[in-house]
């Protein structure tokens, strides 16, 4: 591992805590050391309080900051004598070791400390950082791994046993450093957990957390076990969208609640999956039992195993809850990780920040696995360390204290025409409600419009049966499945009177507006029938099919043909639960469709103004893509739950429709 230190860079930051920011974001940029929130660093600095006394404030990174971008105001200032006090107790609750600590902290504006504040407190250094090398917890991972961490490391670090975390390990760390620290001393490994580095300087502290992860690194090399060897397999039956679907429906009604899922066939997920003791590697517990939080205990193999292991968890909770006595509250017992030799490694969360989470944290698993099996031979913490973990007072706490979820969380929509307009309202509209959202378009812009895990952009011409097949598969893979479908793309060509449309327009509106959103339809059927919640289409209308106005023939015509289609589905799918109901807005002018000189032509067209034309209904009132949209998703929400086939203005009032 390389030291990313740059004195020109370090010298911009100035000061105690600017440094911390700076090395921070350095140990962050490493994905083998943290990962997604993890790890966490600290800075210990002398401030005077309100009493004009001076106090030695720890500066630690606080609970939901990421060390990749953390900022100043991500550090939680903590007062240090109180938590030093605390460690010298014999025995501390859970609940007095949160109190405690939101006691010590200085600025109620700060983020939530830590859990792992004290142990920054053991250590009497300026600087502190924490992380978790996957190649130190390679080396862990082994019968032997405390013999081999003592042989890599000597005297430079003092080892700690797995202890859970709060006031145990703090404990722990407390004694056995006092214990053992010498003045060669220059980090502490915590088994199955991580590693501590300190220094009087925050470049010091940096680099001799690079100094010992090179170590871990080079130690494996040399025992032929850090290059991890991917075997060529067997190309697998590879799962149609059907296929991916339909687990994510039977996961999710495990879960009791939808799931995304995300599929991954990279070669070290196949590699790993087609391996012939993976039954045996795959189900002994996570690499630190920090990561069953996001990944269970052990993954589901095999998708057609879903029973089973809904079984083994019930029995797993009921088994140790039981040893641990209390009142505990049974997580869902829905896989997080699925291995399969045909599908490959399948990830599922509540969001897709959830999923991306747990795809990464079970790749690093993977290599630990790897590393370890080819240096001795993997072994995981005992079960009960990883329960205590999973069913520890501050994780159940938070069952106590349900979280609000957006109503579509869990869920995907798919958005045609999603770039500008109407479509990129919706986009935006879902996504507020919770939804994991793909949105369509023929504008190469699409791909660039949000950058955030639950969105995807894909182009597309959804004139073409190939392209549409394709999105839907990289939906499927990408998601799990799809909830939502929301009809909008479409061509509002200019005024043209019958007499002189020629069959070539028609046949392009027609192929756009109507033909393509069959086939979206038809292809997409399957997928919403195994829609946890039932399958939703909203189809954005027009108008022009109940009051339709010279000119405009191909495209009244078009849209009154999907309308006519969006009823005979819901007269056909509504056995299969899914509900499909159509907006027909008028004059939302800030959309694709109305160039200025289409605007214009319609505004002369009825001798109005401009601004006339766009609040010429009946409550005087302009239309945005906004009200569209905001009620299209309402047309997939629970208000709505019992209604399909419905065709809802969304106008102003318009005379005519009236």
């Amino acid at each position: 591992m390389q030291s990313l230190w740059d004195e020109k860079e370090a010298a911009r930051y100035v000061g105690s805590l600017a440094q911390r920011v700076y090395t921070s974001r350095l140990l962050g940029q490493e994905k083998s050391l943290v990962l997604h929130g993890g790890g966490n660093t600290s800075v210990k600095i002398c401030e005077t309080n309100l009493f004009g006394e001076e106090e030695t404030i720890l500066c630690v990174k606080g609970s939901g900051s990421n060390l990749a971008t953390i900022e100043a105001a991500g550090f939680t200032p903590v007062r240090l004598e109180p938590l030093v006090r605390l460690l010298k107790l014999t025995a501390v609750s859970d609940a007095q070791w949160h109190n405690a600590l939101k006691g010590a902290v200085v600025d109620a504006r700060a983020p939530a400390a830590s859990v792992e504040t004290p142990l920054h407190a053991v250590l009497p250094h300026a600087y502190v950082d924490h992380t978790h090398p996957d190649a130190l917890l390679a080396v862990c991972s082994t019968p032997s791994g405390r013999e081999r961490v003592q042989e890599m490391y000597g005297d430079l670090v003092v080892i700690v046993p797995y202890c859970r975390s709060g006031f145990p390990i703090a404990k722990a760390c407390a004694g056995i450093f006092a214990a053992q620290a010498g003045e060669q001393t220059i980090g502490m490994v915590l088994m199955h957990h991580g590693l501590f580095t300190f220094g009087e300087t925050a470049q010091e502290a940096y680099e001799r957390t690079i100094d010992l992860v090179t170590r871990a690194e080079r130690y494996l090399e040399q025992h032929r076990a850090w290059h991890i060897a991917l075997p060529s397999v067997p190309a697998p039956a590879r799962p149609t969208r059907h296929d991916l679907s339909r687990l994510r429906q039977e996961v999710s009604a495990v879960a009791g609640f939808p799931l995304l899922m995300a599929t991954h066939t990279d070669p070290l997920g196949m590699a790993f999956v087609q391996r012939d003791d993976v039954a045996v590697l795959s189900q002994q517990g996570p690499a630190t039992p920090d990561h069953v939080i996001r990944t269970k205990n052990r993954p589901l193999l095999g998708s057609q195993n879903l029973a089973q292991f809904r079984a083994a968890y019930e029995r797993y909770f009921a088994t140790h809850a039981s040893r641990i006595g209390g009142e505990l509250t049974m997580l869902d017992p829905a896989p997080r990780v699925i291995l399969d030799p045909d599908y490959g490694v399948c990830v599922t969360g509540r969001t897709a920040k959830e999923t991306r989470m747990a795809g990464d944290i079970y790749r690093n698993t993977m290599e630990i696995i790897l590393r370890a099996t080819a240096l001795e031979q993997y072994r995981a913490l005992p079960e009960e360390d990883v329960f205590e973990m999973e069913y520890w007072a501050p994780e159940q706490a938070k069952l106590r204290r349900p979280e609000a979820l957006p109503m579509f969380t869990g869920e995907i929509a798919l958005v045609t025409g999603a770039a500008s307009g109407i479509g990129r309202a919706c986009v935006e509209a879902f996504l507020v409600r919770g939804a994991a959202v793909v949105g369509l378009d023929i504008n190469p812009a699409i791909t660039q419009m949000l950058e955030r895990d639950d969105f995807l952009g894909l182009v597309c011409d959804v004139t073409s049966e190939a392209a549409i097949a394709q999105v839907l598969d990289t939906t499927v893979r990408t998601f799990g499945g799809l909830d939502m479908l929301v009809l909008n793309a479409g061509i509002f060509p200019g005024g043209c009177r019958i007499e002189f449309l020629s069959l070539a327009e028609w046949r392009k509106v027609m192929t756009v507006n109507l033909d393509a959103n069959l086939v979206l339809m038809r292809d997409a059927y399957p997928l919403l029938k195994v829609a946890p919640r039932g399958g939703r289409v909203a189809v954005i209308g027009s108008k022009n099919v109940p009051a339709p106005g010279p000119g405009a023939a191909a495209y009244s015509a078009s849209k009154a043909a999907l309308n006519q289609l969006a009823r005979v589905a819901a007269l056909e799918w509504g056995r299969d639960g899914i509900r499909i109901n159509t907006l027909h807005p008028d004059a939302v002018f800030d959309t694709g469709l109305w160039t200025e000189e289409v605007l214009r032509s319609r505004a002369e067209h009825y001798g109005l103004t401009v601004d006339e034309y766009k609040r010429k209904n009946v409550l005087r009132v302009e239309l945005s893509s906004r009200d569209v949209a905001n009620l299209a998703a309402e047309l997939c929400g629970p208000l709505f739950g019992k209604i399909t086939g419905a065709q809802v203005p969304i106008d102003g009032g318009n005379e005519r429709v009236i």
